[in-house]
C-alpha cells in the first residue's frame, strides 16, 4: 500500500518515516537526516571523474523546504554531511555555516566517517545522542541497552523490486528489529546503496511523495 508517510512506534515513542528520505520524532520535534555527501562532486572531479556540483546546491536546496514544511525544533545529521575533507569549497562551507541562521534552527551532526577533519562553524558536532528511548550514531553500535532504539545512517539500505521484465532500485528505511537497529536512506543524491537482509523490515521510497512498504 503507497502512502505519503509512515508512522510506528517504538516504546512510547512515535516514528514517522517521509518520502523526502527524513525521519521526524513527533515527540521531541527532532528531524533526522543521514549521509548527504556535500563536495562529491568536487572529490571526484579532483580525481579526474567530470562530475556536476549542482547536487550540493539541490541536497541544500531539500534540507531548506523539508524544515520549513515540518519547522522542527532541531536538525539532526546522522553522519557523513560531507564526503571528504579535500573538497569542502570556501563557497559550499559558507552555504553550509548560514543553513543554521537561515533556517532559525539548531543543527547537530553526528561525526561519520567521512567528516573527519571537517569543521565548520554553527553546527555541534557530536559523536552520538539519547534522545527518549532513541540512541542516534552513524554506523550502528554494537551494543544498546534493552529496549532501545539505536537510528544510524552510514548504510545507504537500498531495496530491489523486479518483475518479468525490469528491476528497480529503491532507497528504503530499513528495521532490523533483531539487533534493535533502524537505518535512514542516504539523503544524498549522489549516493550508491547497499541491499538489505532479507530479515529487515523494510519501506520503499517509491517517489519524493510516496513510501510502500515491503
Amino acid at each position: 500500500m503507497q502512502k505519503k508517510s509512515f508512522v510506528f512506534h517504538w516504546g512510547n515513542s512515535l516514528l514517522e518515516m517521509l518520502p523526502s528520505r527524513a525521519l521526524l520524532l513527533p515527540q521531541t520535534n527532532e528531524l533526522l537526516i543521514c549521509d548527504i555527501h556535500l563536495g562529491k562532486g568536487e572529490y571526484f572531479q579532483q580525481n579526474g571523474i567530470p562530475l556536476t556540483n549542482n547536487s550540493d546546491e539541490q541536497n541544500l536546496l531539500r534540507i531548506k523546504n523539508i524544515v520549513k514544511k515540518h519547522s522542527p525544533k532541531k536538525l539532526i545529521i546522522l553522519g557523513d554531511l560531507f564526503h571528504s575533507k579535500y573538497s569542502i569549497s570556501e563557497s559550499l562551507r559558507c552555504k553550509v555555516e548560514l543553513l543554521a541562521e537561515t533556517l532559525n534552527i539548531k543543527i547537530e551532526l553526528i561525526v561519520g566517517n567521512h567528516d573527519l577533519g571537517c569543521r565548520v562553524k554553527n553546527i555541534k558536532f557530536i559523536d552520538f545522542k539519547r534522545s527518549n528511548n532513541f540512541i542516534f550514531s552513524h554506523e550502528p553500535l554494537d551494543k544498546i541497552e534493552e529496549n532501545i532504539l539505536n537510528i544510524c545512517g552510514h548504510y545507504h539500505p537500498k531495496i530491489y523490486l523486479k518483475n518479468a521484465k525490469d528491476k528497480l532500485s529503491f532507497r528504503c528505511f530499513a528495521l532490523d528489529e533483531k539487533k534493535h537497529v533502524f537505518y535512514l536512506p542516504a539523503f544524498g543524491d549522489l549516493t550508491g546503496g547497499y541491499p538489505c537482509k532479507n530479515s529487515f523490515k523494510k519501506w520503499a521510497i517509491i517517489s519524493d511523495k510516496q513510501i510502500v512498504q515491503i
